[in-house]
């Protein structure tokens, strides 16, 4: 996809989501049955299969073209003390990225993912939101096409992630403005800040919400509203994905934060995505709860950009190899129990 340049398109996106290739999925899961092994014995590797099979629309799915996109964006809810570090953090990260120093680029490498960093207006911080909405309309829809751009043509695999100092407590705003409840359900340390810096963070949350509770409960709203323009980017590029029936590996509680607002009014949104991990923020098992995603690793990782989910490709690739190099019981000459 080339973008959305409008609300309206948007909207008509979310509106009108593709849907899995039974036919393909059925032939998958036909395999699978014919493989030399006991029924239902690689547990969710066959599961992950047939996913893939669905989404890319054959039965013998994949991943020759993977990549992982890295969006970052500065927030200017950072004047209240809400992270561990301070915003020109986001700046420098960005540059590790991009000399190739940071843990995504490892973890990228050993999982056979390009890299595609795109950093946001870092210059230019989103609006405090707690008195203001975070990024007018079109500040939004240039996040959301900047996240489209990335789904390009020859993709088998996405996967996402995001760097932005203070962008934990957006993620929070987020889940609390799309899924309910109060700041103490969704806020958690973040970078590592303290219980007072927690304390801060609900503070910060609860205003925030207070502040837009008249505004309208569409995803739109909610993205430009608490969100952040790398938050935006990765809701972008997942409804772009899904146009595209790319399969989504997604990483922690802030780029899942991002699919809170579109799962709120279409919870068939994540039918095309995989939740790599469940991280050690708290309210991320409840995030993944809500969005009805069992994630495929629990490492206790936090770090976000992407790593988490980059960890799980490993798996996804591990799922693909047994089910396309596996021999089927009539060609290895091996009784059938059927």
């Amino acid at each position: 996809m080339t973008g959305f340049a409008t609300v309206a398109a948007f909207e008509a996106a979310l509106g009108a989501l593709p849907a899995i290739d039974p036919d393909a999925a059925a032939a998958a899961r036909a395999r699978q049955a014919r493989l030399t092994k006991p029924a239902g014995s690689l547990g969710r590797l066959e599961d992950i299969a047939v996913f893939l099979a669905g989404w890319q629309g054959r039965a013998l799915p994949a991943i020759d073209r993977a990549r992982v996109a890295i969006f970052a964006g500065n927030h200017g809810v950072t004047a209240h003390g809400v992270s561990a570090f301070p915003p020109e953090v986001t700046v420098q990260m960005v540059a590790n990225f991009e000399r190739g120093g940071a843990a995504i680029n490892a973890l990228a490498g050993a999982a056979g993912l390009e890299l595609a960093v795109v950093p946001l207006d870092l210059d230019r911080p989103t609006a405090d939101f707690t008195i203001a909405p975070a990024m007018d309309a079109y500040e939004c829809l240039a996040a959301l096409s900047a996240g489209a751009a990335v789904v390009e043509p020859g993709l088998d695999l996405l996967v996402l992630g995001e760097m932005g100092i203070g962008n934990s407590t957006a993620a929070a705003a987020l889940c609390a403005r799309g899924f309910g409840g109060s700041a103490a359900d969704w806020v958690g340390p973040g970078t590592g800040v303290d219980d007072a810096g927690i304390a801060r963070k609900r503070v910060v949350v609860d205003r925030a919400i207070a502040f837009h509770a008249a505004a309208p409960l569409t995803p739109f709203e909610t993205l430009r509203r608490v969100g952040g323009r790398e938050i935006a980017a990765i809701a972008g590029a997942v409804l772009a994905a899904r146009m595209a029936r790319v399969p989504v590996i997604l990483d922690g509680f802030i780029c899942c934060s991002a699919v809170a607002p579109l799962a709120a009014m279409t919870g068939a949104i994540t039918d095309h995505c995989l939740a790599g991990h469940c991280s050690a923020e708290p309210g991320h098992r409840r995030l993944l709860d809500r969005l009805g995603l069992d994630p495929l690793l629990a490492l206790g990782m936090r770090l976000g950009e992407g790593s988490g989910a980059a960890v799980a490709t490993a798996i996804v690739r591990a799922a693909l190899a047994a089910h396309g190099g596996m021999a089927t019981f009539a060609e290895a000459g091996v009784s059938d129990a059927g």
